[in-house]
């Protein structure tokens, strides 16, 4: 099996010496410096105590400038910060507590794959916090998590059920123009080529 590449980024000397101890004797892992400039790794591993705004910062700069993916060992990380850290594109959380070599590596793989990977509780409350996020900040605004507006859900999902333009406009109260106006609107942001296409996708994504 094909080594994976990891560049480890640490607040502090100690930290980022303990997690290479663990990770080079690793034939599953191959260990590179960390340069932007150059050829990035498969994962970069960022070692901190807490989620706080020059985590964040680190985390939205790797995120800009390669196309590596993060994951992140932390002592402590609440829910909102971990929507927080989600969204700077950590794709694998590890508590220090929990940072065996075993299970660093297995985190890394699983990473490296494109999948993801969080401990089982605070998976738990990271959808407890985006169903709050949903219900009390985006859903009043007429939004959802996905990016979607309810207009464009509802729309999407009256062309699943077999309708027309003039139909849907009829259904929800809106012209024909708006209709159409929003179908084109969510084709060209998802790079859709019709209807069916764009149907199609939402049901995938479980939109619809």
């Amino acid at each position: 099996m094909t080594p994976t590449t990891v560049a480890i980024q640490a607040g502090d000397p100690l930290s980022h010496a303990g997690v290479t101890s663990q990770l080079r004797p690793r034939p599953e892992i191959t260990l590179m410096e960390w340069d932007a400039a150059g050829v990035p790794p498969e994962v970069v591993v960022v070692v901190v105590d807490t989620v706080d705004e020059d985590t964040l910062r680190t985390l939205r700069h790797i995120q800009r400038t390669s196309t590596c993916r993060t994951v992140l060992i932390t002592t402590a990380i609440d829910e909102q910060k971990l929507v927080s850290a989600a969204e700077c594109g950590v794709a694998g959380v590890v508590r220090r507590s929990e940072s065996t070599p075993e299970h660093l590596v297995h985190v890394i793989g699983t990473v490296a794959r494109g999948e993801g990977h969080l401990p089982a509780d605070l998976l738990g409350r990271l959808l407890e916090e985006v169903g709050r996020l949903q219900n009390q900040v985006l859903g009043p605004r007429g939004l959802h998590v996905n990016g979607m507006t309810t207009r464009e859900i509802d729309t999407l999902r009256l062309v699943a059920e077999g309708y027309d333009t003039a139909d849907i406009a009829a259904k929800l109260g809106w012209s024909e123009r708006t209709i159409k106006n929003t179908l084109h609107t969510v084709m060209s942001r998802l790079h859709l080529s019709n209807r069916s296409h764009a149907v199609a996708f939402a049901m995938r994504q479980g939109w619809i």
